[in-house]
């Protein structure tokens, strides 16, 4: 039986853990901008880890449930609401045939993960449900949803009680620090603009999505001189084209650096300051326009040890609702 969409939300689409092995032919990851909270999601109610769940951005959707159903939402502080009846979050909780899931303001954080036990069954595209709205490819037709939507469920087992506790509930801090390993073209700036960015505290700039997150109030980066190679621009920032990497850090024009993310394009002509480590990108996800950060600059044994220990919290959830 299905879930009805009464009102959609801001902007909410199916996601699961993305589709990886197609960045090459330039269609990318996808998923849920907060992995970790999705999988979270998904253990409270039953379901593996990875599968397709509702992310919600800034507002919570309105949605009517047709049969009973185990729910969880997890991530951004967005209280939901059964009936009008607050429930927790990070926490397990039932929906009966017939009531209606909708959501309070939001607090803190940025997007709500909703998982439903049997998971939201819409089909499979090049091994992902995840919604690549740029595309048109997966989730819900290739969208986001829209109020008189139909969602399938998947027929799950999940029952209602199980919470995730609050010190495995990762958030950003205050300020936020990414930890960034500096990349191939780190050479292309000055020592002291380098040190300059480490510095810094930026902010994030309104233009802040799936695609990528910008950041502003840093120093402008100082390019050590160069002449320019053949088939780059003539901006300092310009590059011969080269490949994308998912949390690449690129600085159009050296003024505000952009962290690509999930649903980034996979090359192009901006030179890369770094990387974003994989652990924490999911904290990107969950910044507000405005929220000051900063970088932090980490070693390749520190990014592995990083990535290490997000599993460990990971591992941690999964034996705590076991």
């Amino acid at each position: 039986m299905p879930i009805n969409v009464i009102k959609p939300g801001l902007s909410t689409t199916v996601q699961d853990l993305g589709r990886p092995g197609f960045y090459h032919i330039g269609i990318p990851v996808s998923g849920g901008m907060d992995t970790l909270s999705l999988a979270a999601a998904n253990l409270l109610v039953g379901n593996a880890a990875g599968d397709a769940v509702l992310e919600a951005v800034f507002m919570g959707p309105e949605l009517e449930f047709t049969q009973d159903a185990t729910v969880a939402v997890t991530g951004a502080e967005m209280p939901p609401k059964v009936d009008g009846v607050e429930q927790a979050g990070w926490t397990a909780f039932a929906v009966k045939k017939g009531q209606v899931l909708s959501f309070g303001f939001l607090k803190a954080g940025a997007r709500a993960y909703i998982a439903v036990s049997g998971g939201i069954d819409v089909p499979v595209v090049l091994g992902s449900r995840s919604t690549y709205t740029l595309g048109a490819l997966g989730g819900f037709h290739g969208r986001k949803l829209q109020a008189g939507d139909v969602l399938p469920m998947g027929q799950g087992k999940g029952g209602a009680g199980k919470t995730v506790p609050e010190t495995l509930r990762r958030k950003p801090g205050t300020p936020a620090e990414l930890r960034m390993l500096p990349g191939l073209y780190w050479h292309r700036i000055t020592d002291a603009a380098g040190e300059r960015f480490f510095a810094d505290t930026w902010k994030v700039a309104p233009e802040a999505d799936r695609i990528g997150y910008r950041f502003k109030s840093g120093h402008p980066l100082e390019f050590v001189d160069r002449e320019q190679p053949f088939g780059a621009g003539s901006d300092p920032s310009n590059i011969v084209d080269a490949c994308y990497p998912y949390g690449s850090v690129q600085v159009p024009g050296g003024t505000e650096p952009i962290v690509l993310h999930r649903d980034a394009v996979s090359g192009g002509g901006y030179f890369m300051v770094g990387t974003v480590v994989s652990a924490d990108m999911d904290l990107i996800g969950q910044l507000q326009p405005h929220t000051p950060t900063r970088f932090v600059k980490v070693t390749m044994d520190q990014a592995l040890a990083a990535r290490a220990d997000r599993k460990r919290v990971l591992d941690q959830i999964a034996a705590a609702l076991d």
